[in-house]
């Protein structure tokens, strides 16, 4: 049993860079959007399926900002799930977790339909009597075995595949362009826009993969440069080739050809260079159909991980194996369900998948609007999305615009898979499950209605220290054992000297009269307010007691001089000249806080006396040691 105890606290493991990070996204979204969907949703919309796939990838760069500032803010596994429930709630993180698992998995099916075909068109003749599926389960266990043993395996897997890839498509535009026919591209968009735009939303799957990278957050080592800059890299490389690879595909091909093709790639590659380089292309799209499952499994298991850290989902879930430090009940309840989708029609499982991830990235967009509106104290993301809030509202329109073209058929897949959702919510998560969330803080605001018990921002403080790598120090135990006094009235230097006598006398061992009388000969020495809002008294007292500091906040203003006259933000220090070190490390630290340039807003912000304390707690200052 302490065994078992000791294995749910252990974490995952933090060793995923930039490469990785890049390499995970691109080969997530590289599969089926490339080797198999151009040809089906060129039937749809004609020449103009370019355009979709460019769409797409426009609104998909939207998505992206706004996942990855909340990827960076809360890097923790289960990616958009996480911070959806950190933002609206649990009913709806656990529906959003469950779509993008089942959107994630379904996809890995789909990579593992492709790699079990190709493998039967080689060794058919070795294997006569063998079903494809049940080669393509063969490759499904090999990939749970795989995240099993350990995330860098599977990134370093990952890579290989990935830079394969890229080499390979190169290789298919740079000889496909010159074989482009003009031609093949009148008229353009023969069924219209509508056409145009239901292709944008049915290709729009291509691009999936970005979410794997938030679901892995909290295995990268750097996720606030790292999780941005791998998945935007990794936007705009695949963007570009999968743009250039449909162009090339769209003119070298008759359209009697490419419609409904499920092999488009390999007949572009067959028509201009032959059959040498149809199956360099089938090779690609091995590798690619590999590469998918591989990061599909890895991501999803990482929703059910987080599911069961909210006591959303079964409790074995959160699991993490000893030895290898992943979570293995996860990657194999998530690959069981990869491998039982190989028997599935598939078809109208893409439209499903592509609807669940329109919707993941909407929510994005409103997650990101809701958390900035809510004013929490320590959602501190080391990315921020650009254009605050018009980026937001035009990514929440064109999302919505698309989901609006999918058809009937995708509400429906869409409707059954939320209903799922929310009845694993309703009947297991909803009586285990309390939580705060962002949405309670804006309530809070609009409403005046106490909501919030702060353990949301105790939560976010603790995702901080950990992504940071924060190690408390003197000075934070300085912090955490200060007096905090919240003045609501202004008051002249000298009234407020005998509020701080009063908290802290008792603390240094002074009457509280001669406290006061020394905080006055300080103030006498000189001024101790370092700018027209804040100030800094701090004493040096006989004996070898211990340091001790006050923070004081008055937003009407402590008029400490005529140069100050209206001091919002007060630390007063005292300590023994024995301390006369962490004396000057304290002045340092607090002046280094109070010059960022999120001072005064977090300060005139902080709803309580923890959240004057994390201000100076989790503020950008040099650490000891």
């Amino acid at each position: 049993m302490n065994n078992h105890r000791r294995g749910l606290r252990l974490k995952l493991k933090r060793n995923l860079g930039l490469l990785d990070v890049f390499c995970i996204a691109s080969g997530a979204m590289i599969s089926s959007g490339i080797f198999v969907l151009p040809g089906l949703a060129h039937a749809q919309a004609g020449p103009a399926v370019v355009v979709s796939y460019l769409l797409a990838g426009l609104l998909a760069a939207v998505g992206l900002l706004n996942v990855a500032e909340l990827a960076t803010a809360m890097p923790r596994a289960g990616g958009d799930y996480f911070f959806i429930t950190r933002t609206l709630g649990p009913a709806v993180g656990t529906i959003g977790g469950l779509l993008t698992w089942f959107s994630l998995s379904l996809k890995s099916s789909f990579a593992l339909v492709g790699m079990g075909a190709f493998a039967r068109l080689v060794l058919g003749p070795y294997l006569p009597n063998v079903p494809m599926q049940w080669l393509a389960v063969a490759f499904g266990v090999m990939f749970i075995v795989l995240n099993i043993l350990g995330t860098r395996g599977v990134a370093r897997l990952q890579v290989a595949l990935v830079l394969a890839l890229f080499s390979l498509m190169g290789l298919y535009v740079a000889f496909g362009l010159p074989a482009v026919r003009a031609e093949n591209f009148d008229p353009v968009a023969p069924k219209g826009l509508t056409a145009v735009l239901f292709t944008t939303g049915f290709v729009f799957v291509s691009y999936g993969g970005l979410l794997n990278v938030s679901s892995v957050a909290e295995e990268v080592r750097n996720p606030g440069r790292e999780i941005p800059l791998g998945m935007l890299l990794a936007l705009l490389v695949v963007t570009a080739f999968y743009t250039m690879m449909v162009l090339v595909t769209t003119g070298v091909l008759p359209a009697d050809t490419l419609d409904g093709s499920l092999t488009p790639i390999y007949d572009g590659a067959a028509a201009f260079l032959g059959g040498w380089a149809a199956k360099l292309m089938g090779g690609a799209a091995v590798l690619a159909f590999v590469s998918t499952a591989n990061a599909g499994i890895l991501a999803a298991s990482r929703y059910l991980v987080a599911l069961s850290r909210d006591d959303l989902a079964p409790p074995m879930l959160k699991r993490i194996n000893r030895r290898f430090r992943t979570p293995h009940v996860a990657v194999v309840a998530s690959g069981t369900l990869v491998v039982a989708a190989l028997f599935l029609d598939l078809k109208l499982l893409v439209e499903g998948a592509s609807t669940v991830l329109i919707l993941s990235y909407a929510l994005s967009c409103l997650c990101v609007i809701i958390v900035r509106e809510s004013r929490l104290q320590n959602y501190r993301p080391q990315f921020q999305a650009p254009l605050y809030p018009w980026l937001q509202v035009l990514g929440l329109g064109g999302f919505l615009l698309l989901i609006l073209a999918m058809g009937f058929d995708a509400y429906l897949i869409g409707f059954a898979l939320i209903l799922v959702g929310f009845l694993t919510y309703w009947f297991y998560g909803r009586a285990r499950a309390t939580r705060e969330y962002a949405l309670l803080h804006l309530l809070e605001r609009v409403t005046s209605k106490q909501l919030i018990t702060g353990t949301l921002e105790s939560e976010l403080k603790a995702i901080i220290r950990e992504r940071d790598t924060i190690v408390p120090d003197h000075f934070d135990r300085l912090v955490e054992n200060c007096a905090v006094l919240d003045l609501p009235d202004g008051m002249p230097r000298d009234v407020f000297f005998e509020r701080v006598a009063n908290a802290m006398a008792g603390r240094v061992g002074l009457p509280p009269a001669e406290f006061c009388r020394l905080l006055a000969a300080r103030e006498a020495e000189g001024s101790t307010a370092l700018a027209p809002e804040f100030a800094i008294p701090h004493l040096v007292l006989e004996g070898d007691g211990t340091m001790h500091m006050l923070i004081a906040r008055c937003l009407p203003g402590i008029h400490f001089s005529d140069e100050a006259p209206a001091v919002r933000a007060v630390v007063v220090l005292a300590g023994s000249k024995a301390d006369r070190n962490l004396h000057l490390r304290s002045l340092a630290a607090i002046a280094q806080i109070v010059r960022s340039q999120e001072f005064d807003f977090r300060w005139s912000a902080a709803r309580d006396e923890q959240s004057l304390r994390d201000i100076f707690l989790l503020g950008e200052r040099r650490r000891d040691g």
